[in-house]
């Protein structure tokens, strides 16, 4: 039974979006019928909490109080969701009733799921939860279980069962957890050199990588356009700490593994073309992240483009262009990162076989032209390289040809994105990207020399480009031309940049 003290509070949180929201709860009890009451916008999740919280103390040993207990979660006027509220709110009783010592409790941020039997296990978020703790000064508990991920510069602990809090919160943390989990499985790395055949297109993603180009592949099926795609993360430098904290939190509210982000690999998503409108850019009940914010400092890559309705490829116009998404709902104003590299594929037309050296493209024109249609709709503007890519040569494959490395491909890459990092900071040079609303200046900040700009009319000319596509030209040559360590563009750049974008004119996709 409550001794002298009626009210007591505890930290807690709650995910809101990919950040955590800082609550207090507060115990309260009174001589009333026996029961608890949880109070303050708690969804069924946490209401739930009731339950599970009678059994895991029944199981522990703890008395159940006989009177009435309120539990307000503060502020009212927050939706709380989710089940991390279990743990807080049974600390927050049994301090209350004088069961546990309640010495340094102040000095924690709780947040766990407690089991019938009296198990504390992890909640999704933690990496938020973390960076919350430690902003408001606080240490962090936990339950067992998940990926625990460390946040630098605040304390974490893991309580594995409820009833280890009689002796103490100190001593409860230390106490040992299993940790045993089963081994991951064996998987060789990617590496472009196990892609035979296919030299033009690495040599496109690699200036994609180095000048953070959105690109569309064309080919007929089997030519290997998913196996170039997934492999650019290894072509990628690694995530800074700042990139890996943010994808780590993005994951962690979603429960995603986090294991390749610890190990500084750039994430990659590949969401399929049935994906709704909320679970590509965020949204739901309650609201969540979508699959762009997944892909944060990595590469989004959208398979069969041609596939994807027009509503969600509009979406993404937005996060391409400012690095975030902003979703509002009636809960408020949600805004997520969504910075990524954008890769996409797709068929040449509807059965997939125009062009194709041995079979046959059974289209009409007018379908064929359709599809093209589709494919040069509301992203055209952000794609700016479009490669064709052929099926290899069988003998190739037979034989196993040895192509460029990820490691070559790294090396090219880092050489373009340092040359562009000194050409930027000594002569204040830009890429041409949003920053410019004028094409003139955009094309000017590209630094063609005198033979270059004569290079770009004739190629403008001869391919009837608009402004748009002769600054798109002049962007993917600018990457080309910082990987060759050049502080100009040349002519050769701009014609292997045209080689590039493909068969692409003026309102052409492909």
């Amino acid at each position: 039974m409550p001794g002298s003290r009626r009210v007591y509070a505890v930290h807690a949180a709650c995910i809101r979006g990919v950040e955590a929201f800082p609550v207090t709860v507060e115990v309260s009890a009174s001589g009333t019928i026996p029961g608890l009451t949880i109070v303050g916008m708690a969804d069924a999740a946490v209401q739930e909490a009731r339950v599970r919280i009678r059994c895991a103390l029944r199981a522990s040993d703890f008395e159940i109080p006989r009177c009435a207990l309120t539990v307000s979660l503060a502020p009212g006027d927050v939706r709380k969701t989710g089940s991390g509220f279990d743990l807080p709110i049974a600390v927050a009783i049994l301090a209350l009733t004088n069961q546990i010592p309640v010495s340094g409790l102040d000095d924690y941020l709780f947040a766990g799921e407690l089991g019938l039997d009296g198990s504390v296990s992890a909640v999704s978020g933690e990496v938020a939860y973390q960076l919350l703790a430690r902003d408001n000064a606080l240490s962090f508990a936990g339950g067992q279980g998940g990926t625990h991920v460390p946040v630098q510069g605040v304390a974490c602990g893991i309580l594995s069962h409820i009833g280890h809090l009689r002796l103490g919160i100190e001593a409860a943390l230390g106490m040992p957890v299993s940790t045993e989990a089963p081994a991951d499985p064996l998987v060789p790395p990617l590496d472009y050199g196990d892609v035979a055949g296919q030299e033009f297109a690495k040599r496109g993603i690699a200036v994609a990588a180095a000048g953070g180009l959105g690109m569309l592949m064309v080919g007929s099926p089997g030519s290997g356009k998913t196996m170039l795609a997934k492999r650019m993360t290894t072509i990628l430098p690694p995530l800074d700490e700042d990139e890996r904290q943010e994808a780590l939190c993005i994951h962690s509210v979603l429960g995603e593994p986090v294991d390749s982000l610890l190990r500084g690999e750039r994430p990659f998503r590949s969401p399929h073309h049935s994906v709704s409108v909320a679970g590509l850019v965020g949204g739901g009940r309650p609201v969540r992240p979508g699959e762009i914010s997944l892909a944060h400092g990595g590469v989004l890559y959208l398979d069969e483009l041609g596939e994807f309705p027009s509503t969600s490829l509009q979406m993404l116009r937005q996060p391409i262009e400012e690095g975030s998404i902003r979703v509002v709902r009636v809960d408020g104003a949600f805004t997520f990162p969504a910075r990524f590299q954008l890769i996409a594929a797709s068929n040449p037309c509807p059965c997939g076989y125009l062009g194709d050296r041995d079979i046959a493209c059974r289209c009409s024109d007018a379908a064929i032209e359709r599809y093209r249609t589709k494919l040069g709709g509301p992203l055209a503007d952000r794609i700016d390289l479009i490669v064709d890519v052929a099926r290899p040569d069988p003998d190739l494959i037979v034989r196993g040809a040895e192509g460029k490395t990820s490691s070559e491909l790294l090396e090219d890459v880092m050489r373009g994105r340092e040359f562009r990092s000194w050409r930027v900071a000594s002569r204040g040079d830009g890429d041409g990207h949003d920053g410019l609303t004028s094409i003139d200046a955009a094309i000017a900040s590209q630094a063609l020399s005198n033979e270059g700009k004569t290079a770009l009319l004739e190629i403008a000319r001869r391919k009837h480009l608009t402004g748009r596509g002769i600054v798109r030209l002049s962007r993917v040559a600018r990457a080309i031309a910082d990987m060759a360590e050049s502080q100009t563009i040349e002519p050769a750049h701009l014609m292997e940049a045209s080689l590039l974008q493909g068969r692409r004119g003026d309102g052409e996709a492909c």
